[in-house]
């Protein structure tokens, strides 16, 4: 049991991380010479990268809900671990890992919504570019965030 644990704290980790990548780094959309995340722009200009704000639009409510649903997807996550770890130690068997799960659920709720959105509204119309790393790494977290809330659902009824 110690070590399903052990690999679940580390598959936790590994969502954690991959959400903070999804969060921070500046690859939604990318072409040859711009890199757009939902924080801002990056320009190239004569071979070096400049950081610009995204241009205001009428998206920019839609924007906002992007940046809030990747930090709280990041917020719940890691609030999942800090509780996966104190379930450990508080509750009894059958109730340990209930509340990680549920965290871990919401989380995975969270970077959907974000994803979809930037999906749906941003870059429809532009031909000249693609969808970039922290987009599908986006979609990949979705993933392990929902395989984790399951794993914690279903040890939730395990009991040595």
């Amino acid at each position: 049991m110690l070590i399903l644990l052990a690999g679940i704290f580390i598959f936790h980790i590994t969502t954690i991380i991959l959400l903070l990548i999804t969060t921070i780094d500046n690859a939604w959309w990318v072409t040859g010479t711009l890199s757009t995340d939902v924080w801002g722009r990056w320009v190239m200009v004569n071979g070096v990268w400049n950081y610009t704000d995204i241009p205001s639009s009428n998206l920019q409510d839609y924007l906002h809900a992007v940046q809030a649903s990747t930090v709280l997807a990041c917020v719940f996550s890691i609030l999942g671990l800090f509780v996966f770890v104190a379930q450990l130690f508080t509750l009894v068997k059958g109730e340990r890992f209930t509340f990680s799960g549920v965290f871990q659920l919401i989380a995975c709720l969270c970077i959907m919504i974000a994803a979809s959105i930037y999906a749906d509204l941003f870059h429809k119309d532009e031909n000249n570019g693609s969808y970039g790393h922290c987009f599908t790494i986006a979609w990949i977290s979705f993933v392990f965030c929902f395989i984790s809330s399951v794993i914690y659902f279903v040890l939730r009824k395990k009991s040595d």
